[in-house]
């Protein structure tokens, strides 16, 4: 057998040493991540970034209610009236009432709605308290905007307030 040199043998164990210990995974050679030190169990799941959320570009559009609603100038179901939920409530029922072919079937002044029916389609008048005042509009009993007759109530009810 062929020995070594004596300055070689120091040198080859030291390397051997260092590629045992880097592919053993000792911790000094680590990065640090304190993520691998979990169990796998307990490690956060990595997502690609494109199967995080689900694609929402052509998702259906929410129908506008209330203050958004009152926004839109050209909204058939509803209008804005100056003053308080409840005075414009009062108001809306005297309205209401003067209105032909109005039928009050219930009232809720809690929940700021009257129950009607008008020209054979039934549906809710509602008073909401916004910024500026009160937001009075007719809703179907989802609560999306009413269809039907009740633009048509909703003008009346309009006019009779002066809004």
């Amino acid at each position: 057998m062929r020995s070594m040199s004596p300055y070689l043998r120091p040198v080859a164990f030291a390397a051997l040493a260092i590629a045992v210990l880097g592919v053993s995974g000792c911790k000094w050679f680590r990065k640090g991540n304190p993520d691998y030190a979990m169990s796998a169990e307990t490690r956060p799941l990595e997502v690609p970034p494109d199967l995080n959320l689900p694609n929402t570009a052509t998702a259906m559009k929410l129908p506008q209610t209330g203050a958004q609603a009152s926004a839109t100038p050209s909204n058939p179901t509803g209008f804005n009236v100056a003053g308080p939920r409840d005075e414009v409530f009062a108001k809306v029922g005297v309205a209401l009432e003067g209105i032909d072919g109005v039928s009050i079937a219930s009232r809720a002044q809690l929940l700021g709605s009257y129950d009607v029916t008008y020209e054979g389609a039934s549906f809710l008048v509602r008073v909401v308290a916004v910024e500026a005042g009160a937001y009075v509009s007719a809703v179907d009993p989802r609560g999306l905007p009413a269809g039907g007759s009740a633009p048509k109530l909703i003008a009346a009810l309009k006019a009779k307030l002066g809004a």
